[in-house]
């Protein structure tokens, strides 16, 4: 109680007193409210004290030595649409019910579209749930309310009658069977775990042949086999089970097959390989579109085919509450925001980098043999095979030993590039519109950038070009280039990965600092051949104008070939048309009569310099001297 009236007199204190005062207090207040949470006043707070108490409550393991401080995920602008969805939903529930239901319908019918179109899941139904094992959980719920006619009557008293199974590969994600049993009141003797291939395939795939070993012993000993959890990309290794034989399997046996994994994501590329095709025809699969796209506290998705609604409203697939139905406002105002366009580069990005790391692997350590490929279960997969390799290139132990190192390396510098991106995105925006941020999802570096102010596209070129020879003569480790031949922007600067210690501001600011040198330049060196175009122009009009003058001046006999010449000949007339300069500096156009006046002078020796030859005295002749100046 007392410690209640010491903060109620802080409260009071404070309207009276100075800023300086206020600060220490509010400080005080901090802290006392950091060591007695559970106090809760009388008079309530502000909002900004408020916010200040969340922000320590935030940054209050950072202050301590002891434990390493982990930068926050940078919030784009499409994340700050999944932001809004979430201030929108608690908005938008307060309305009219009749408003909100045609509201949420429509909300949830888009996104279910979009979705089903997107991962090519036809004639599908979604649930959006917060956990992403719920989904698992509910359609569970609508198998057991299908398999079994007397549950919604009698419970759990018909599943004495034959046990359910449900089966799961060994490399599932760990506690994943378990929470099914808990949250369906299932015995774990329910849960068959399956194992994985030992002789053949992949040793992080379920052993198909197995399973239907297990399958029929199971029915033989009166249990019903009622659901198959089916990986696309292991959450250890990123293996793809068998899926295609495992539909084969499940319809043979009337099992339901479930399927997630990370894998499920490039149903949405244009390319997709018929081991994750399969997953299209499974009867329901997981997504998480928070993850792959960077939206926060976005819904996952599961997307299932079943036609009874009754049964998916049973089993919480479905809700006929208005407001739940919200969930799926914050994806479906991202999805708008990315379009199908920004979704697809953006998983397509993801996949990129596995063979970038993979190609600087093998640029960096030539001796390892490691090697990019293509597998069709599998995907982009960096491939090491001493057997086929270390004869030929001489592999040691040291060059596994500094893969190794090189690869923590990478995947160092490729984590810092990936949260830097958004910074130096940011502050690329900053600086625009003279430096502009191209969004190239498919550049697995730091990003793209181009100076793009209103000009010609030759001149752009020219300037990005001036602009990356520049960037490529500084003294950083950093790589700047054109990009790579598949790049969708062209005449663009590439700005390489980075480590964690780059000031992005700092770089951002150079790049620009360096494109406005250049554009200054060539500005003056425009303004400086306009000036001397005008200059030209103006001598030509000049010199036409003498031209003309000249021919009035001498008449059109003179003009005449043969006559021209005779009357030159006899009365020759001195030439009035003079050439023009024009001075850079001054910027203004003279005649040359002057500059030919003073090089003449120049030229010509005065009459007392000018030397006298010696008369010669010859047999019978006597030559006179001449001056060396002309006659005429």
């Amino acid at each position: 109680f007392c410690q209640v009236l010491l903060l109620d007199k802080f409260q009071s204190e404070s309207k009276g007193r100075d800023r300086e005062k206020l600060t220490g207090k509010a400080l005080l207040l901090d802290t006392f409210h950091m060591k007695c949470s559970s106090c809760l006043l009388y008079s309530g707070q502000d909002v900004a004290t408020i916010l200040r108490l969340v922000h320590n409550l935030i940054h209050e393991e950072e202050d301590e030595e002891d434990k390493p401080s982990q930068k926050m995920q940078n919030v784009g602008e499409h994340g700050q649409m999944a932001l809004l969805g979430h201030s929108l939903a608690a908005y938008i529930s307060m309305m009219d019910k009749e408003q909100l239901r045609k509201l949420t319908t429509r909300i949830q019918s888009d996104t279910t579209l979009w979705l089903c179109r997107l991962f090519r899941y036809e004639n599908g139904s979604t649930c959006f749930h917060e956990d992403d094992r719920d989904g698992l959980v509910k359609v569970c719920r609508l198998v057991i309310n299908a398999r079994y006619e007397e549950y919604a009557t009698e419970g759990y008293v018909v599943l004495n009658t034959r046990q359910p199974v449900i089966y799961q590969g060994a490399s599932c994600r760990s506690g994943l069977g378990q929470h099914l049993c808990s949250q369906l009141g299932l015995p774990l003797s329910s849960l068959c775990t399956v194992p994985c291939n030992t002789l053949f395939g992949s040793q992080h795939q379920m052993d198909v042949a197995l399973l239907e070993k297990l399958i029929k012993e199971d029915i033989n000993a009166g249990k019903l086999p009622l659901l198959l959890i089916a990986n696309a990309g292991t959450p250890g290794a990123g293996h793809t089970d068998k899926l295609g034989r495992l539909k084969e399997l499940c319809d043979q046996y009337n099992l339901w097959l479930h399927v997630e994994g990370v894998n499920l994501a490039t149903l949405a590329l244009g390319q997709v390989t018929s081991s994750i095709m399969a997953a299209t025809r499974s009867d329901s699969m997981t997504l998480t579109p928070g993850p792959w796209l960077g939206l926060p506290a976005v819904t996952a998705v599961t997307l299932y085919r079943h036609e009874d609604p009754a049964l998916s409203l049973a089993a919480g697939l479905t809700s006929s509450h208005p407001v739940e139905k919200l969930r799926a406002l914050p994806l479906w105002l991202s999805l708008q925001y990315l379009g199908h366009n920004g979704i697809v580069q953006k998983i397509k990005h993801a996949t990129t980098l596995v063979r970038t790391l993979g190609e600087e692997l093998a640029e960096l350590v030539p001796t390892s043999g490691i090697d990019v490929v293509e597998l069709e279960d599998e995907g982009t997969c960096i491939r090491f095979s001493p057997l086929l390799t270390a004869a030929v290139l001489g592999t040691r132990e040291e060059d596994v030993e500094s893969i190794v190192a090189k690869m923590t390396e990478l995947i160092f510098v490729m984590s810092s590039t990936m949260s830097l991106r958004e910074d130096f995105r940011e502050e690329t925006h900053k600086r625009s519109p003279s430096l502009r941020y191209i969004n190239e999802l498919a550049w697995p570096g730091l990003g793209v950038v181009r100076m793009d102010e209103d000009r010609k596209k030759q001149e752009q070129e020219k300037i990005n070009t001036e602009l990356l020879k520049k960037l490529q003569d500084l003294d950083t480790d950093i790589l700047f280039s054109t990009g790579p031949e598949f790049a969708t922007e062209q005449g663009c600067i590439f700005v390489g990965m980075v480590a964690d210690d780059v000031d992005v501001s700092d770089l951002v600011d150079t790049i620009a600092a360096l494109g406005r040198d250049i554009e200054e330049s060539g500005k003056l060196l425009q303004n400086m051949t306009e000036v001397v175009r005008k200059g030209i122009l103006e001598a030509e009009l000049q010199l036409q104008k003498a031209n003309e003058e000249k021919l009035m001046e001498e008449g059109m006999l003179r003009q005449l070939p043969v006559v021209g010449s005779v009357l030159n000949w006899f009365s020759p007339i001195q030439s009035s048309i003079k050439g023009r300069t024009f001075s850079l500096a001054a910027g203004s156009l003279d005649s040359t009569e002057a500059t030919y006046s003073t090089k003449a002078q120049a030229d010509r020796p005065s009459l007392q310099d000018t030397p006298i030859s010696s008369s010669k005295k010859l047999p019978g002749k006597i030559v006179p001297a001449f001056h060396s100046q002309s006659l005429w």
